[in-house]
């Protein structure tokens, strides 16, 4: 047969209901408050100054506290390529980074990188005029990535 869980434990016997007691009776206060706090509120409710915020007014304060403005423009910017560069170009190219202040756009080839090189002082005036307070320091325009050094099964240099 087993010990009481009290000498297990070595609790001491004469303690044991007023601990209890006191851990019921904290509890007990913290349910009372909860029980006011809710009959305050249904007497407060509809009542000028209740009124919840409009969803776009705290997702606007989200974004502006939290720093997510330029990311959302930059975003916007890849959305809407076409309308910046035409839809011609756009087929050929896309914005692919932007990072402290330089926006670096993705060509197909090197032709199209090339024709994207001499529209850059466009782009600078056309990008700062359209997403009003996105900093582009510099544009940089990246052609294909390079493909890599893999030569096929036999091509590796032997030493």
């Amino acid at each position: 047969m087993r010990p009481p869980i009290v000498e297990i434990l070595r609790l001491d016997q004469r303690k044991l209901p007023a601990e209890v007691f006191r851990r019921v009776a904290s509890r007990a206060g913290l349910r009372r408050d909860r029980r006011r706090r809710a009959e305050d509120a249904w007497e407060s409710f509809g009542k000028p100054g209740r009124d919840p915020s409009a969803f776009s007014g705290v997702l606007g304060a989200i974004v502006q506290g939290g720093g997510w403005t330029p990311h959302l423009k930059v975003a916007r910017l890849g959305a809407h390529w076409d309308q910046v560069v035409g839809d011609l170009i756009a087929q050929h190219s896309q914005v692919a980074d932007f990072r402290d202040g330089v926006l670096t756009i993705r060509a197909d080839s090197p032709v199209w990188a090339t024709q994207l090189t001499y529209l850059v002082p466009q782009l600078k005036d056309t990008i700062g005029r359209r997403l009003d307070g996105l900093e582009v320091r510099e544009i940089r325009v990246a052609g294909p990535p390079q493909q890599g050094g893999h030569r096929g099964r036999y091509g590796r240099r032997c030493r």
